[in-house]
């Protein structure tokens, strides 16, 4: 019901949007778009055809309002709709904003056109955003808040609470990071703890001194791992000398598991892994889909070779051909689905390294189990559906489907482990390699059982 409830709202906006643009209604598109969150204003643009797009941008004002907006948007978009802007106007936009912000707009950007944005705003900024543009693309540094509120060790929660008074636009102060004289996080004080404590108590002696913490080089994925583990709202991020250099808030977190969880759609479905795909043109699509397609082509023909290996066999009793599509499509199935769950484990810490066999057998016994009930009954019906074949018919086909169900298990089950130990993303296993691997070993082993119990 809520998501019928903003689908209508969004689908209100974008029209009276629209029809506010036909109008040339300028005073009114400002006030909407003043108005209107930028998650919806980024929502809504997807909607709009590259001219409308241009339109109401070119009516955005120059503020943060703009930024919030520009941060929201796909990196795709945001690419479009400034190319053509200059960069005085880009910088006069970002510059009320927070640093990440400023660094996650700029990204989108040319190396070229990012540069000379740069070059417009103050040295400062310059230099802290250099720093966040450093980092690797996808890692805490990279996506943290370094406008973060500290406090002294030695202060007391009384002198705590008026600074914090003082302090508008500080980032996530439900958490109050605590450090020493060398400036190195010591500890952390939640708003809970300060307002209840006496204000003669000094911060040391309410503080916690064990803190989650995350270095500017870890992986995004590891970030909101922690955040959702311990129901962190935030986690600092700090040097090698415990200087602490921002925070990963939870609505980045949120992103994160967002662009994260698409990615291995993607992959799992063989469809690359560029997290913007839809707004590509076709042949962009095409493009970053061709590799992933390519391995299941070369699959494809290694398992044609197979059959036509076994050509003799499929002249003589041609009802075998009739199997082949329901063992190897319910082989790949059950690969897929193998697949799916032991990466999401992954993902999800549920899979620790060194439990591999048990989640291996167990996935066996999945599998032998589905196999021995599909085969029971694809038996059955090969023997009732086709009186004149041979006797033996319903056995191969029954026995075929239970191995195929328990081969194709193990495999989806194996190969995403094996690509974690090789430090290569397990997401891509659940594509085309599981089930070409099936396809391939499904024919075989088919074949094998056939020539095995059939006398051709």
């Amino acid at each position: 019901m809520r998501k019928e409830m903003f689908d209508h709202e969004i689908t209100i906006l974008r029209d009276t949007y629209r029809r506010l643009l036909r109008r040339h209604a300028r005073t009114n598109l400002i006030k909407l778009t003043t108005k209107t969150h930028p998650a919806d204003l980024a929502t809504v643009f997807r909607y709009f055809t590259e001219d409308e797009q241009n339109q109401a941008f070119a009516l955005m004002k120059d503020d943060e309002h703009t930024a919030e907006f520009l941060a929201e948007l796909d990196d795709a978009l945001v690419q479009d709709l400034l190319q053509e802007e200059s960069p005085e106007r880009i910088a006069s936009i970002i510059e009320k904003a927070p640093a990440n912000d400023q660094s996650d707009i700029l990204g989108a950007l040319s190396e070229e056109r990012a540069q000379s944005v740069l070059e417009l705003l103050e040295q400062e900024e310059q230099e802290e955003l250099a720093e966040l543009m450093g980092y690797p693309e996808d890692s805490a540094g990279a996506m943290m808040t370094t406008d973060v509120f500290t406090l002294h060790e030695g202060i007391t929660s009384g002198d705590a609470i008026k600074t914090l008074q003082d302090q508008e636009d500080a980032e996530m102060v439900f958490y109050l990071y605590v450090t020493d004289d060398d400036n190195c996080l010591v500890g952390v004080v939640s708003l809970r703890a300060l307002t209840i404590t006496s204000s003669d108590t000094k911060l040391k002696d309410i503080m916690i001194k064990r803190v989650h913490s995350v270095r500017p080089e870890t992986d995004q994925e590891d970030v909101a791992r922690v955040v959702a583990q311990y129901n962190f709202l935030a986690v600092p991020v700090i040097d090698p000398d415990e200087h602490l250099l921002g925070i990963v808030t939870v609505d980045d977190v949120v992103d994160v598991i967002r662009e994260e969880a698409t990615e291995d759609f993607l992959q799992m479905a063989g469809a690359g892994k560029d997290r913007e795909i839809l707004l590509k043109s076709s042949w962009g699509n095409a493009r970053a889909r061709l590799p992933w397609l390519f391995a299941s082509w070369v699959g494809g023909i290694i398992a044609v070779s197979l059959i036509g290996a076994f050509e003799h066999m499929l002249e003589s009793i041609i009802l075998l051909a009739a199997f082949i599509p329901v063992i190897i499509g319910m082989g790949g199935n059950i690969g897929t689905q193998s697949s799916t769950i032991i990466v999401r484990g992954m993902a999800t810490g549920r899979i620790d390294v060194g439990g591999e066999l048990k989640v291996i057998f167990k996935e066996m016994r999945v599998g032998l189990i589905l196999g021995a009930l599909y085969g029971l009954l694809l038996g059955f019906f090969a023997n009732f559906a086709f009186k004149n074949a041979p006797p033996n018919l319903g056995l191969v086909v029954g026995l075929s489907i239970c191995v195929s169900m328990l081969v194709a298990a193990t495999v989806g089950t194996v190969i995403p482990l094996i690509l974690r130990k090789l430090d290569i993303d397990p997401a891509v296993a659940t594509g085309p390699f599981v089930t070409t691997s099936i396809d391939i070993l499904g024919v075989l082993f088919y074949f094998i059982i056939a020539g095995t119990f059939l006398a051709v």
